[in-house]
C-alpha cells in the first residue's frame, strides 16, 4: 500500500456510521463522509453532531467533508467504510458511475445482501470486479452506543491483505479502542450475520420469559451452530470461534440491551407481529434478512441448524414464538 495519507470516507449516516466516524476522527484525522439526505448534513454542520443517531457525540465539522452525491464522495476517497445497512445497500450504489476498482473497501456491515445471499465482500467482488486485496471486514464485539461513551472496546479487521488490516486497525485504534487484526474474512462476515439471528432468538425466549439459566444453554448451542455453519460453508483450519469476533461477537449481541435484533426478538416473544415490531423500533434488525438468507444457503448446504430453522419458523412461517421454542428446547443439550 502506499504510504502517503489515504482519505477514508464513511459511508452511511446511522449510529455505526457514526461510531466509525468516531473512531477515525479520536486523534484528531480528517475524514470524508456520505450521507444520503442532504438535510441530515446540513443539520449536522449546524450542531456539530448527527441529529438523527448518537446524538451525543460531538464532532469537529470543520475536519469532515460532506458529500450527498455518492459519486462525488468516491472519487474523492480512498478508503471507503461502508457502514449502510445491508438491505439498502444497493440502493445506494445503484446511483454509482465512478469505479471502485482503485478503492479500498472496508465493510462495516453486519448483514448479507437479501435475495442474492451474498456476503458484503462477495457482493463487492461480483457485482463490482473488488480485488479481494483490496478488500477488509469489521468484526466486533462493539455496540455503536458504548463506542459513544467511549466504554472500552475491541474491533477485529479482516483482510486477507494483512497490510490493509493493520493499516487501518492502526488507524481507528484509539484510547477507548483497541483493535486485532485477522486474515478469515468470509468467517467473521458469517458469523456477523449469524450474530444477529442468534440475538434474535435471545430476544424472543426474553420475551416468552425464559429465564438467564435458558439463556446460557441457548447461546453455548449458538457458537456450537455458527461454528458447524462457517466450517462448511467457509473451511478455515486455523479459525478459532471462540475468539472474540465470534463468540464475543455473539455474547454482546444476544445479552446487550443496546442490541436491536434482541430488541426485535423479544417483541416477537411477547406478541409482536414481525411488521409491528419494525414499526416500532425504527432501525433495521439486520437478523431478520439474515435468517431468511442464512436459511435459504443452508438448505443447499445441509449443516444441522435448529436454531436457525426455529428462528425462520417464527419469523417467515408465522409458527406461534412458544410452540416453536418450546420444540426447540427438545433438541438444545
Amino acid at each position: 500500500m502506499a504510504k502517503k495519507e489515504q482519505r477514508v470516507c464513511i459511508m452511511g449516516g446511522g449510529s455505526w456510521a457514526t461510531a466509525i466516524a468516531k473512531m477515525c476522527m479520536a486523534r484528531g484525522q480528517r475524514i470524508n463522509w456520505y450521507m444520503r439526505r442532504p438535510e441530515q448534513i446540513e443539520a449536522f454542520q449546524k450542531r456539530s453532531y448527527n441529529p438523527s443517531y448518537l446524538t451525543s457525540v460531538r464532532f469537529d465539522v470543520k475536519k469532515i467533508k460532506f458529500y450527498s452525491n455518492i459519486n462525488m464522495a468516491v472519487r474523492y476517497s480512498d478508503i471507503l467504510v461502508f457502514a449502510i445497512p445491508s438491505p439498502f445497500l444497493t440502493q445506494h450504489l445503484s446511483h454509482l458511475t465512478v469505479s471502485l476498482k482503485d478503492k479500498y473497501i472496508i465493510s462495516a456491515i453486519k448483514g448479507i445482501i437479501p435475495d442474492e445471499n451474498l456476503i458484503v465482500s462477495d457482493y463487492f467482488i461480483k457485482h463490482y470486479n473488488v480485488k479481494e486485496e483490496n478488500l477488509g471486514v469489521i468484526a466486533g464485539p462493539c455496540h455503536a452506543e458504548e463506542v459513544a461513551l467511549e466504554r472500552l472496546s475491541y474491533l477485529t479487521v479482516g483482510s486477507h491483505n494483512i497490510e490493509l488490516a493493520e493499516m487501518f486497525a492502526k488507524r481507528i485504534a484509539n484510547e477507548f479502542l483497541r483493535t486485532y487484526t485477522t486474515t478469515d474474512v468470509r468467517g467473521i462476515e458469517y458469523a456477523s450475520v449469524l450474530k444477529n439471528v442468534y440475538a434474535i432468538a435471545a430476544g424472543i425466549c426474553h420475551g416468552l420469559k425464559y429465564g438467564d439459566n435458558f439463556q446460557a444453554i441457548l447461546v453455548s448451542n449458538c457458537i456450537r451452530e455458527m461454528d458447524r455453519f462457517v466450517a462448511a460453508i467457509a473451511p478455515n483450519a486455523d479459525r478459532n470461534t471462540q475468539d472474540a469476533a465470534y463468540l464475543g461477537d455473539l455474547l454482546v449481541t444476544a445479552y446487550s440491551k443496546f442490541s436491536r435484533n434482541r430488541t426485535f426478538g423479544a417483541m416477537i416473544g411477547k406478541g409482536y407481529s414481525v411488521r409491528t415490531a419494525q414499526l416500532e423500533m425504527e432501525m433495521i434488525a439486520e437478523g431478520y434478512y439474515g435468517t431468511k438468507c442464512i436459511k435459504e444457503i443452508n438448505d443447499r448446504t445441509g449443516v444441522n441448524m435448529p436454531i436457525l430453522d426455529a428462528c425462520y419458523n417464527i419469523l417467515y412461517e408465522r409458527i406461534a414464538p412458544n410452540i416453536e421454542v418450546k420444540l426447540l428446547t427438545e433438541k438444545l443439550r
